[in-house]
């Protein structure tokens, strides 16, 4: 996880805080037992409150099939530098953050699109 810590920290949201700021980037801890490397990071975005939106994916409404079946908590840590943000931004971020933790060596990122 320091590698992704590292990661995350490299980028900047140029909106964090600005007015009509309301949407937020989130990274979700995953674990597939049946994988070599069993911990992976999915990355989103929402206009809703990430934890709200985590719960929603648990409970399948809109939800990832990768967060429904393996989501196993919200890393807010990663990401609270980021947010809350313009919804333009949220977007451009999300996809950045999932390259950038790729980049960094994580071995299984999904999201980001």
């Amino acid at each position: 996880m320091a590698a992704a810590r590292r990661a995350t920290l490299r980028l900047r949201a140029t909106t964090v805080g600005a007015r009509r700021a309301g949407h937020s980037v989130y990274i979700a801890l995953l674990e597939d037992r049946r994988r070599v490397c069993r911990w992976g990071l999915y990355v989103g975005q929402t206009s809703s409150d990430p934890d709200l939106r985590f719960d929603q994916h648990k409970t399948g409404y809109k939800a990832s099939r990768w967060v429904n079946r393996f989501g196993v908590r919200l890393l807010p840590d990663l990401v609270q530098h980021l947010n809350p943000l313009r919804g333009w931004e949220s977007l451009e971020l999300e996809a950045a953050l999932a390259e950038e933790l790729r980049r960094a060596g994580v071995p299984w990122v999904t999201g980001g699109h």
